[in-house]
């Protein structure tokens, strides 16, 4: 018995054979789980009840202050119940055109990033990276040129800090990029997830129409300065959200494609079941719209912060005071990103799980294999994101220079919802290749023959980055016990 473990455990051609029996049960259980209609569970369904309602309720609240001052003033009296009220003879009309400019300019950025995606995709992500530091450098110093020192100083903090991040990551660039283009090789050979991202993108300015129209009234409106700011700021975060799902249902639907198509090896495959796209819209906005209403409130939040402390944390060197409290955050943020995370997304796809257990099971599927060394390494979300900033950057300040124009006390108001919208229109575009990014790490987890069959040299490449990583962490690991470990401390001491 102990010969047969040991030579079914030592050799390459068995080794082989299971990883093939593994494929070969997952490619068809993943097949199943996609093609046929085996009923789902409903999951997460409080989440989908309160996204409802918050939409409801917000359209309501929209509609009515974009009617208060429409045509004219004072149609709801809503004035009389805001302390401080003052006379304002601006309406809605006055303030619309301006986000009109907005959802336009945002729309153009977000459908010309979807054109160009096959050709131009690699030029545009290094531009957005490069040129996104000066662009906030820039920003500050025009806020600073119309007095306004609080914006000023923020967008020099955000340069700043952006100037950092890059040059904390810039190591990880070439191997980032590698990633991106072999997603935006997937993406660009599956027409129809362009296709659902600008049909997503209708749907989001449908909403915007509404959104701006609600929010020109509040900027047109009499009540107080403070009261309007913080409407303002409930009425983003309302945005945010909305679109943050739109955009995690897209993910759901390209990871659900990706995943086929690596499965089955290739998208004109006979074992290629039929209608995958409307097979996974069908999933994403029923069974699994709570999971996705779930997860878009924080999978944002936590992956920015997760991304500034291990920026942070790579360049403190051995100031230990600082380093034990960075490490603080760092286990507090790890802990989060086991239950929040991106790569539940695919897992929702492929088998209709609950957002908190597709992101348990993800990480613990890259924890056991070692793919989440890669995946800590890889700044592709990153990358991604600074492209949605700039898209969004660049959208507000269109809106601001015509606010400007013609009342420079509204041009902070407009500027930074209307740079909100742009980053929403502009993001739902680049989610179609963070998708894939996520759904080539979760099988190279599961079966890396599936990768290899797809492009073999890439699976070299992923393969020997994998390896190096997990080497760079062992050597990292050894450097610390033997730093920490009393008996040098002694000797250090001695040697003083």
């Amino acid at each position: 018995m102990s010969d047969s473990q040991s030579s079914s455990s030592g050799s390459p051609s068995s080794v082989a054979i299971d990883q093939n029996v593994g494929r070969s049960l997952r490619s068809s259980s993943g097949g199943q789980t996609l093609a046929t209609d085996v009923p789902r569970r409903w999951h997460d369904i409080f989440w989908l009840a309160l996204f409802i309602v918050h939409l409801m309720g917000v359209g309501f609240a929209l509609t009515a202050l974009g009617l208060d001052r429409f045509k004219k003033s004072g149609r709801f009296t809503i004035n009389a119940f805001a302390p401080n009220s003052k006379g304002n003879s601006k309406l809605t009309e006055d303030y619309w055109p301006m986000y009109a400019l907005a959802g336009g300019v945002g729309a153009v950025l977000g459908w010309t990033w979807l054109l160009f995606l096959g050709s131009q995709a690699n030029h545009m992500m290094k531009i957005a990276v490069h040129i996104l530091t000066t662009y906030l450098a820039v920003i500050s110093v025009l806020c600073f040129w119309s007095e306004q020192i609080f914006w000023g100083v923020a967008f020099a903090i955000g340069a700043t800090l952006q100037f950092l991040y890059v040059i904390s990551v810039i190591d990880r660039l070439p191997f980032t990029m590698l990633m991106l283009q072999k997603a935006v090789k997937m993406v660009w050979s599956l027409p129809e997830v362009s296709r659902v991202s600008y049909a997503f993108m209708l749907v989001m300015l449908v909403w915007m129409g509404l959104w701006s129209f609600g929010v020109a009234g509040v900027v047109a409106s009499s009540i107080d300065y403070n009261a309007r700011w913080w409407l303002l700021l409930i009425f983003s975060v309302s945005l945010f959200w909305t679109g943050a799902v739109l955009c995690n249902t897209i993910h759901v639907i390209v990871s659900g494609m990706v995943f086929l198509v690596l499965i089955h090896g290739g998208r004109e495959a006979a074992s290629m079941p039929p209608n995958p796209v409307v097979k996974s819209l069908r999933y994403a906005v029923t069974t699994s719209f709570g999971s996705i209403c779930y997860g878009s409130l924080f999978t944002a939040a936590i992956r920015t912060l997760r991304w500034e402390i291990r920026g942070l944390r790579s360049k403190i060197g051995k100031n230990e005071c600082l380093l034990c409290c960075v490490d603080f955050l760092f286990h507090l943020v790890e802990t989060l990103v086991r239950f929040f995370n991106k790569y539940a997304y695919v897992q929702i796809a492929v088998s209709g799980k609950s957002f908190n257990h597709s992101a348990r099971d993800a990480w613990e599927l890259f924890q056991s294999t070692g793919v989440e060394a890669l995946v800590a390494y890889d700044c592709s979300g990153a990358v991604l994101l600074m492209g949605t900033i700039l898209g969004g950057l660049i959208t507000g300040t269109c809106s601001g220079v015509w606010t400007y124009s013609k009342w420079n006390d509204k041009v902070l108001m407009i500027g930074t919802t209307s740079m909100l919208m742009g980053m929403v229109l502009v993001g739902m575009a680049m989610v179609v290749v963070e998708s894939a990014v996520t759904s080539i790490y979760i099988c190279f987890a599961e079966d890396p023959l599936l990768i290899h069959r797809w492009d073999p040299v890439f699976f070299d490449q992923l393969s020997e980055a994998l390896h190096q990583r997990l080497q760079h962490r062992s050597a990292r690991t050894r450097e610390v016990l033997t730093h920490y470990r009393p008996e040098a401390r002694i000797g250090d001491n001695i040697t003083v």
